[in-house]
């Protein structure tokens, strides 16, 4: 097998991203379809849907950090991070089954109940998988620009999955007739089937094929004393103020997408456009990555943002009939999505190293946890309060021609575009002067190698100690 400079071989780097295309698949139609599913077919309030995904992102605050401690004191023959992985595979499944499939399944009507306990249990399926899937990339390399690469091709197949899902509705179309592609119904229940069909193959497949990385010897930090420290990480800290920031943004801008574009645009083809707009994500990759490496990851994250706002505010000043512009600007949209998607997780990446110089553990597994948590809160938050507000003022989402007034669709319009850019414009300046560059990381990682060198020469004279005597 053909190996990068930092003996990382590409066959595992490539089977390790592959795990990226299903895990993306179910957070596409959670933030697309299912607002639209539950308020507008199942007849759902659409604040009320709005509060319990709220609620049920708010599980997270316990089970991320809890899973991410775990699988990094786990010592069980799989490793680490593989067997949380394997044993989440099933409940995620239920959830999304149960989630996605209600009239499928025979229940008679189906309320927020349902909503909040299986979104729950999907969540927390898919914490026991991520976690320890983001926290085992973080490990396959040292190396500052190797986990670039190592992140970028997870994230290749994240926006490969994205496009496969927004493609889904074109094969509903075909299968079921005209008209079919738009039904939130019929598209999570060819969704459903194709996430419970790739997660378990693909995990499955990277569980038997990819070695976990062998152990440093560490040191282990009881969970509150780990969470002090991370506290203490000013890289940390400042990463985790720019997630949930710039998650915040774009949760508003996901909640209420297929509203704005079906009624303030009048784009009947979501899922086509989807489709181009993670195209877009796909090609930029190279280029953020190219970016990354001549400027800085933080700075090229900086330059995503900025133009993000811009495109969003640009946003605003569209109205009925105005296709062409807006496919233009959610082009380019897309393109910034690839940075967006990779270069923050390549940066926390480098903050583990920070922590573990300092606290002699290795707890990728609790950082991306808590890095999770902080995303999944402003999801939360971002969802449920844009459907709230657009609800407050009265916007109808039955997509039913003339329920809905010039004020409704201007509030609209405000929580898609406006609200987006003031999040990206509030993280900037957090961004731009990010302390952990690449020099200050090689020296890092020099210090936890020497430090970890000199612990395993005195582990193995005390073996050999021990058997003269």
């Amino acid at each position: 097998m053909s190996k990068t400079s930092s003996g990382v071989s590409r066959s595992a780097t490539i089977l390790h991203g592959s795990v990226g295309l299903p895990t993306a698949m179910f957070g596409y139609p959670i933030a697309i379809w299912l607002p639209a599913f539950y308020a507008g077919e199942l007849g759902v309030s659409l604040a009320v849907v709005g509060t319990m995904i709220m609620l049920a992102r708010l599980t997270d605050v316990v089970t991320d950090p809890v899973i991410g401690f775990l699988s990094d004191r786990s010592k069980l023959p799989m490793g680490r991070r593989k067997p949380f992985m394997v044993a989440g595979l099933p409940i995620l499944a239920l959830g999304v089954i149960m989630l996605f499939l209600p009239n499928q399944l025979g229940f008679s009507s189906v309320g927020p109940m349902h909503l909040v306990l299986w979104i729950s249990i999907m969540f927390l399926g898919a914490t026991m998988v991520y976690i320890p899937y983001y926290a085992w990339g973080a490990e396959l390399s040292p190396d500052y620009n190797e986990r670039s690469r190592i992140t970028a091709v997870r994230e290749i197949f994240i926006l490969v999955g994205l496009a496969f899902a927004a493609a889904i509705p074109f094969g509903v179309e075909l299968v079921n007739g005209e008209g079919a592609g738009r039904d939130p119904g019929l598209v999570l229940e060819a969704m459903a089937w194709a996430i419970v069909i790739l997660m378990p193959s693909l995990v499955l497949l990277v569980v038997w094929r990819v070695a976990e990385p062998k152990s440093e010897v560490r040191k282990d930090v009881p969970l509150l004393d780990g969470l002090r420290l991370v506290l203490r990480n000013g890289p940390m800290v400042r990463v985790l103020a720019i997630v949930l920031i710039v998650t915040g943004g774009e949760a508003f801008r996901n909640a209420l997408s297929l509203f704005f574009m079906r009624d303030v645009i009048g784009i009947n083809s979501i899922g086509s456009l989807y489709f181009i707009y993670f195209g877009a994500g796909l090609a930029a990759i190279p280029f953020w990555l190219w970016l990354g490496r001549k400027m800085g990851k933080h700075k090229a994250f900086a330059v995503c943002m900025a133009t993000v706002a811009a495109i969003s505010i640009a946003t605003y000043f569209l109205g009925p009939g105005d296709v062409t512009p807006f496919t233009l600007l959610f082009i380019a949209k897309g393109f910034c999505f690839g940075g967006l998607q990779f270069l923050p997780l390549s940066m926390l990446a480098d903050v583990v190293d920070v922590d573990t110089a300092r606290s002699k553990g290795e707890r990728a597994g609790t950082f991306f946890a808590i890095s999770g948590m902080t995303a999944k809160l402003a999801t939360a938050f971002g969802t449920g309060i844009s459907l709230n507000v657009v609800a407050f003022f009265g916007f109808n989402p039955s997509g039913d021609a003339g329920v809905n007034g010039a004020t409704e669709l201007n509030w609209l319009a405000i929580n898609y575009a406006i609200m987006p850019a003031v999040f990206f414009i509030a993280a900037l300046w957090l961004t731009w002067n990010y302390p952990l560059t690449a020099e200050r990381q090689a020296r890092l990682r020099g210090l936890i190698e020497r430090r970890t060198a000199r612990l395993q020469a005195e582990a193995e004279s005390l073996t050999r100690a021990g058997e003269t005597s």
